[in-house]
């Protein structure tokens, strides 16, 4: 039987039935080894587009990867930049969304939810502060399309950066407001305390992250908009989500996200 030869409408095909079936698949890559960074992001604007025209609506942006160690982790040298849409938002005190996902892992975020239009290039961290709003406490549910999470850049980059669901922590405060660099967060597992990081594992300052992002996505002539979400990456490491777990992400000044995995028959 002949190899399947893919391309970018045939890749972005197969991720979004991979989602809608909740199925998981090699990496590509090992199939077609030119599917790039560039390339990726091409499936990932294709997919958004299919998003879009199902009745998605666009609401933000999140970064995957903004840590070194987890670049490190996964052998890349720079963050990714995705989209989020309204079909992605998980309500305050709902459960892991299991019967939509394949193999659900949570992370804590710092959320920023923007007052003003942020587009690159060249903006810095200051400007990108500059135009945020508020800034929550949060989690994102993140999924991938590929088995055991093993995927290269240009795979995670097309499968929107593992997008899968986001919680945002009712608390929001503006920047000035709290040392963002500073602000902690302990993750707790189960009752028990798993893990622990500082804003300053995101890019050093989410807002470093933030001006990435405006200069990421200026290359491709779009900008961040006013209102849109920004998920500016997991302060760390993603933590296994089956159902009859319980998730909490304890932050300093935005409070505590609390997110179950639901009950077996979700799944």
């Amino acid at each position: 039987m002949a190899a399947q030869q893919w391309d970018v409408e045939s890749v972005a095909a197969e991720l979004l039935a991979c989602e809608d079936e909740r199925r998981d698949r090699v990496k590509f890559t090992d199939e077609w080894p030119e599917l790039d960074v560039a390339t990726g992001y091409e499936i990932q604007d294709l997919t958004l587009a299919k998003r879009l025209e199902r009745g998605e609506k666009l609401i933000g942006v999140k970064l995957g990867l903004t840590s070194r160690a987890k670049q490190q982790r996964m052998g890349v040298d720079t963050p990714f930049v995705a989209w989020l849409t309204d079909a992605m938002i998980l309500p305050v005190g709902d459960p892991v969304p299991q019967d939509a996902l394949i193999h659900p892992r949570i992370e804590p975020e710092l959320v920023f939810v923007m007052g003003e239009r942020l587009e690159g290039p060249g903006v810095t961290g200051a400007q990108a502060m500059a135009a945020v709003a508020a800034v929550h406490g949060g989690a994102e549910v993140i999924d991938s399309r590929y088995r055991d999470f093993k995927f290269a850049a240009g795979d995670v980059i097309a499968d929107n950066a593992s997008s899968g669901a986001f919680v945002t922590g009712g608390l929001g405060l503006a920047p000035n407001e709290v040392d963002l660099s500073l602000e902690a967060v302990l993750v707790e597992v189960d009752g028990e305390v798993v893990d622990s990081a500082t804003g300053a594992a995101v890019q050093g300052h989410p807002g470093e992250a933030l001006a990435l992002a405006a200069n990421d996505l200026a290359t491709r002539g779009h900008a961040i908009e006013a209102g849109w979400v920004v998920l500016t990456g997991g302060m760390t490491d993603a933590v296994f989500a089956p159902p009859g777990s319980s998730v909490a992400c304890h932050f300093s000044n935005l409070g505590s996200v609390f997110i179950s995995g639901g009950t077996k028959g979700d799944a």
